[in-house]
């Protein structure tokens, strides 16, 4: 078996202060409001956040004209604006500071599903998702965490195979047919 030479990064970080009252506070409102599974899932998107906004405080540390403020600056921007984390009259670098996570969370497949009405409450939309019932356009996603885009938004749909959409049966209909039609022989 050869050496693995991939480069992994970690995708969360820790609190600092791990028993902090007020901060603990937060992420159960977080985990309440958007059905995450665990504190992982809060601290990864403020892993996210963070990296975003680290990357608009460097680029604006460099002068207005600077080709790499400018090219980056507009990349960044560019997919803020994909992503609908920002408007497209917000198109100043200093927007991205005042990113919030709230923000992030409501570009969530789990919450975008909930918000369109294909779910009853987020903790359902978390499960249609993981049992393979939502497509976004013609692609199967089975990710809560997936950022959808705003172009994406309208085709977020129950997927074409599913028994929800009137795909083929279920295990457990298919099953209970099957004990229909032994019944009927008898």
């Amino acid at each position: 078996m050869g050496k693995n030479y991939r480069n992994y990064s970690k995708t969360s970080k820790t609190p600092r202060r791990p028993y902090e009252k007020e901060r603990i506070y937060n992420e159960l409102q977080i985990i309440g409001k958007y059905g995450l599974k665990n504190k992982r899932e809060v601290w990864r998107v403020q892993l996210v956040l963070a990296r975003l906004r680290k990357a608009a405080r460097e680029l604006l540390t460099l002068e207005e004209k600077d080709p790499r403020r400018l090219f980056e600056g507009a990349a960044l921007m560019r997919r803020m604006n994909k992503y609908g984390l920002l408007e497209e009259n917000e198109n100043k670098l200093d927007y991205v500071l005042g990113l919030t996570i709230n923000k992030l969370m409501e570009r969530r497949l789990q919450t975008r599903v909930f918000k369109s009405g294909l779910a009853r409450s987020v903790h359902h939309a978390r499960i249609l998702i993981r049992q393979r019932h939502i497509s976004v356009g013609k692609r199967l996603v089975n990710i809560p965490s997936f950022m959808v885009r705003t172009d994406s938004d309208k085709t977020i749909n129950l997927s074409p195979t599913s028994p929800l959409a009137g795909g083929a049966a279920g295990r457990t209909k298919r099953k209970a047919m099957k004990k229909g039609t032994k019944k009927e022989e008898e």
